[in-house]
Formats: structure tokens, C-alpha cells, sequence
């Protein structure tokens, strides 16, 4: 199974957006946690998935190893719960170093990353999550510390300050970040290895899934397992999280084995649909087609029909129903695609000709 650990703290974005709580959030709650690291993968020919960037790293640790250097410095980006945090785990363990673990946002003054970079030790891996939240002052201390290994600490102030430069030992880099186009140019171009996650397909989903059920002792049936990776929108996190909660409804409303249909039961008393929405996409969907005739709306109003912040429309619900292709946004608002219709079993409204509905913004 592969997923990212959160950092030890959560962010007021997440916070405020509730994104946590949902069965189907890919951020990692307490229990993601506690049970991550019992069921991490612990080298490249573990991790399920990925298959092009797993060629890629392979041979840029490889290289290092054979060169006796430590291994240049990796950018990973992609969404949450799809392996960013298990890579950096795996690149340590790879290169036989140590590794250290931080994030961006508890980095907020240069002091703070100086203090971490000159207690690395030779070929440490540093793997700084959510990178992008970094503040600036710590940003341009790593230009340095990623290109020359040094850094320079900054004694007394005003006139009277002087930059004490600090040599600090070669290390490995590992940055993270779920928002690559907030990264400045000189930062990502100080990075020997770029790669981003891509969102996963059902049958390696059903890979990460019979691979936890095997270390979490379950039985499980093929169909199951299909059942479950239908339902976890590509992402390996929700995949472990949906079979934990499988695992409970068996174990209490059958005889432990999950099928095809405990699956479907156990996702239906969770509101996880057979397409991965739950309650507050349907209710974004339900509200788009019902009261707005498919749109197009905009997201205030949106946000104010299904009873729940703008915020939590925009960053919670609609990223997946985008990707689904269940909904679009366009300039003039929200708009739901024959997709969504179809999704929740209803007809869309006749279109008058030359009207202003979805007939003239999706052809036809």
C-alpha cells in the first residue's frame, strides 16, 4: 500500500474545509496515522503503482549508490494519499541513510531550517512536506543549502549584523508538495529529480488492497476487493481506509469474509456511492441539477443551496467532480455534464433553441 503521512499538525485550510472528517478525503486522519506505518511499503519493489516514476528513482539511486554520493536532491507532487511520504521513506531506506521529517508550514523563519540543516548528518534524507508553504526568508536559505551545502547564519542586527557562512555535510532533499506551480522557478529548478504522482487505476488499487488485507489478516474475494478500488477515486489512502471500514461491517454483519455485496452493503451505510461521491457530492450534484436545471450557477449560490461554505464547495467537493467529468466550471458558473445527470437517474430538461442552458455550452 502507498500514501502519504500528514505532517504532525493540521493546516487551517484543512481545518476550515472539514476535508479530515470525510470518509473519502484524502488527508490523513488519526487513525490513517496509527495504521500507515504498520502497512508502508519498505522498497521500490513494494510500492504498488507509480510504475514510471518507481523506473525513474530506481535508476537515480542506483547512480548514486554506484558512485558512492549521496542521491540528488527529489521533488515529488501530486495529490494527497498517493505515495509521496512512502517515497521519501523508501529513498532513505534505498540509500541506507537516515531520515528526517518536517513540513513547510512549521518552517517560518530562516532560524528554524538552520537549525535543522546543520544537525543533518552525511547523506541524511530531509523530507520537507507541503514545501510551497514554506516562508521566504527559509526558502532562500535552501537555494544554498540544496546547491553549495552551505548556509549563512545571520549574527546581530542592523549595520553592525555579519553572515557567518556554515559548511553543512552533502544530503538528500526529498520535497513534497500537492501544489507544484506554487513552487518559484529557482526552487524547482535546484531539484535533480522531478516526478509527479498520478491518481491510480482500479486494478492497482485492487493490488493495494489485497496487500492490506493479506498484512491486516483478512479475507478477502477478488470482487471485494474491485468492489472497494471502484470506489476509492484513484487514490491509495481511501482505498485502506474504505477496507477498514468494510472490514468492521463484516466482521459485525457477517461471518468476517468480505464479497462483492458486504462490500456494496458496508460503502451504502457509509454514503460512499459505486463512483466514489459521498454525501456532499451528491448533495453539490443533487443541488446543481435540482434547483438550477444543470446550471450554470454560481459557486456562492451553490455553496449556499447544499447548506456549507463556499470554500468547502470549491475545495472540498468540486476537484473530484471535475476529474470525474460530472461537473464543469466555466466562466459563466457551475455546470453539470450529461455525466451527472445520468449519475443520479435523471432527465435534463429540454433546451430551447439558442437557450442559454447546457445545449449551448456542450454542443449540440
Amino acid at each position: 500500500m502507498n500514501w502519504d503521512d500528514t505532517a504532525p499538525h493540521s493546516t487551517a485550510e484543512e481545518t476550515a474545509t472539514g476535508a479530515p472528517d470525510r470518509l473519502v478525503g484524502a488527508d490523513a486522519d488519526g487513525e490513517d496515522t496509527a495504521v500507515e506505518a504498520a502497512l508502508r511499503p519498505k522498497d521500490l519493489e513494494e510500492f504498488v503503482g507509480q510504475e514510471r516514476v518507481r523506473e525513474q528513482l530506481d535508476l537515480v539511486l542506483r547512480a548514486a549508490r554506484a558512485r558512492g554520493a549521496t542521491a540528488d536532491h527529489v521533488l515529488l507532487s501530486g495529490a494527497p494519499g498517493l505515495g509521496k511520504t512512502t517515497l521519501s521513506m523508501i529513498i532513505a531506506a534505498e540509500m541506507g541513510a537516515p531520515i528526517r521529517i518536517t513540513s513547510g508550514p512549521a518552517i517560518q523563519h530562516a532560524g528554524d531550517l538552520a537549525a535543522i540543516l546543520s544537525s543533518l548528518q552525511e547523506g541524511e534524507v530531509l523530507f520537507l512536506d507541503e514545501i510551497h508553504r514554506m516562508s521566504r526568508p527559509a526558502e532562500e536559505m535552501l537555494y544554498m543549502a540544496m546547491e553549495d551545502f552551505r548556509v549563512d547564519v545571520i549574527v546581530g542586527k542592523g549595520p553592525g549584523a555579519t553572515a557567518i557562512p556554515l559548511e553543512l555535510p552533502p544530503f538528500t532533499l526529498v520535497g513534497a508538495t500537492t501544489r507544484a506551480g506554487l513552487l518559484p522557478p529557482p526552487l524547482r529548478d535546484r531539484f535533480g529529480f522531478t516526478a509527479h504522482m498520478e491518481f491510480y487505476a482500479p486494478a492497482e488499487l485492487e493490488r493495494v488492497i489485497h496487500r492490506s488485507a493479506g498484512l491486516l489478516d483478512l479475507d478477502i474475494e477478488p470482487e471485494g476487493a474491485a468492489e472497494i478500488a471502484g470506489r476509492s477515486r484513484g487514490t491509495p489512502r481511501i482505498a485502506n481506509r474504505l477496507l477498514r471500514r468494510v472490514r468492521d461491517y463484516a466482521q459485525v454483519k457477517a461471518d468476517g469474509l468480505i464479497t462483492r455485496e458486504i462490500a456494496s452493503q458496508a460503502l451504502g451505510v457509509y454514503e460512499v456511492d459505486a463512483r466514489g461521491l459521498d454525501r456532499l457530492d451528491r448533495a453539490v450534484l443533487t443541488a446543481l441539477l435540482k434547483l438550477f436545471g444543470g446550471g450554470p450557477v454560481g459557486l456562492s449560490t451553490l455553496a449556499v443551496a447544499v447548506g456549507e461554505e463556499r470554500e468547502t464547495v470549491e475545495e472540498v467537493a468540486e476537484p473530484f467532480l471535475v476529474r470525474e467529468g460530472l461537473l464543469a466550471r466555466t466562466p459563466r458558473g457551475r455546470v453539470a455534464t450529461p455525466a451527472a445527470w445520468a449519475h443520479l437517474g435523471l432527465v435534463p430538461p429540454q433546451q430551447q433553441a439558442g437557450g442559454s442552458g447546457q445545449q449551448g455550452l456542450f454542443g449540440a
